[in-house]
């Protein structure tokens, strides 16, 4: 098969050539990088990667194919691919189809062949510029063009998030959950329906008097896109929620919890997109997390937050509670999917929090 060449270009003008691989199109947005060496499927259907093209560092991908229980969400979000080398002959007995098939399906455009270590370095350097993939032969003053004349970027949560509250269910439950939809990843609610919860998760824009009418034993705001300054909405609601019942934050929910507690987040650039260490406080234990984060929390001195996880060696705080409050949240994946599973018996601490308060 003889693939089309392909060429994806950066706001700075360095172009880096490849061949397609999935959706024969065109897209402009911003780009990241990856360093996880699995899950690639968890991480196209990922909300949290909405409107971004991601690099993924690993230099093998498509190799197991994709498989319908794995995704994340009801759909791929992420806008491009870039990889050093696509497999489109996998072998994995679970496969459905494989990943060249799902990106076509999707309309997502691939880019098979690129120097992947070369392009890490610079986005490490540049931030998350902005880049196309387009044509090879189109002229790079061309490219430059469409990124510049690309409409600038906007929220994703209400993209991402649902637009009517659904259910999931577990039999015998023991405690009902409502989760803030800011792009929930199928994984969290599979967790937690393990541990006896009926989860209702609700659009991002759901008032406080209708969560509460649920009489929900918890409350949970998840990950998702942007960061908390682009949803003032849902950091409102939170603040109108806090001390009613026990709440845990994941991800963008872990920015807008400290967001309301008056912490102040920094953007880190290029951020951190993969497999990281984090070190618990409470014992020095160091675990890998699965993070996706752009934003990050230096310091929470006098919001009345305590810091409980910290990232090694740069020491952002990347997980803090309010025991008053019954407020527990982490800037990284709790679910890890994909692995590694560090730090599953996190979640654990939230199903405390909701018994403590159910035998109070």
């Amino acid at each position: 098969m003889i693939r089309p060449k392909k060429k994806l270009v950066l706001e700075n003008g360095m172009e880096f050539y490849g061949t397609l691989f999935g959706a024969d199109c065109r897209k402009v947005c911003e780009i990241v990088f990856n360093t996880s060496v699995v899950g690639y499927q968890e991480i196209l259907s990922d909300p949290s990667y909405a409107g971004q093209i991601v690099v993924m560092t690993y230099p093998l991908i498509g190799n197991y194919g994709i498989t319908d229980e794995d995704f994340e969400s009801r759909v791929p979000f992420v806008e491009g691919l870039v990889v050093r080398e696509c497999c489109d002959t996998p072998s994995n007995f679970r496969f459905t189809r494989t990943l060249e098939e799902e990106l076509e399906e999707h309309g997502i455009p691939c880019i098979s062949g690129p120097d992947t270590r070369k392009l890490t370095k610079v986005i490490r350097d540049a931030g998350r510029p902005r880049a196309a993939i387009v044509e090879a032969e189109m002229p790079v003053e061309e490219a430059l063009k469409l990124i510049a004349a690309a409409p600038a970027r906007q929220s994703l949560v209400p993209r991402v998030s649902c637009r009517k509250r659904w259910l999931t269910r577990t039999a015998n439950h023991l405690y009902n959950v409502v989760a803030v939809d800011c792009g929930i990843k199928h994984s969290i609610l599979r967790m937690l329906s393990a541990r006896g919860c009926n989860v209702t998760i609700v659009p991002y824009n759901t008032d406080a008097a209708s969560i509460m009418a649920f009489n929900p034993d918890g409350i949970l705001f998840s990950n998702g896109p942007d960061s908390a300054p682009d949803v003032p909405e849902v950091v409102k609601l939170f603040e109108e929620l806090k001390g009613r019942r026990p709440i845990c934050g994941i991800g963008l929910g872990h920015e807008i919890i400290g967001t309301a507690y008056g912490a102040k987040a920094e953007w880190m650039g290029c951020g951190i997109h993969g497999d990281h260490p984090v070190r618990e406080l409470d014992g020095g234990r160091i675990n890998t997390a699965v993070m996706n984060q752009s934003y990050c929390f230096r310091s929470v001195e006098g919001t009345g937050l305590t810091p409980t996880h910290v990232t090694v060696p740069e020491g952002y705080i990347v997980g803090f509670e309010n025991k008053e409050d019954r407020i527990f949240s982490v800037q990284f994946h709790l679910e890890a999917a994909p692995g590694p599973q560090d730090n599953r018996h996190l979640l654990d601490k939230f199903i405390s929090m909701m018994e403590e308060d159910k035998n109070a």
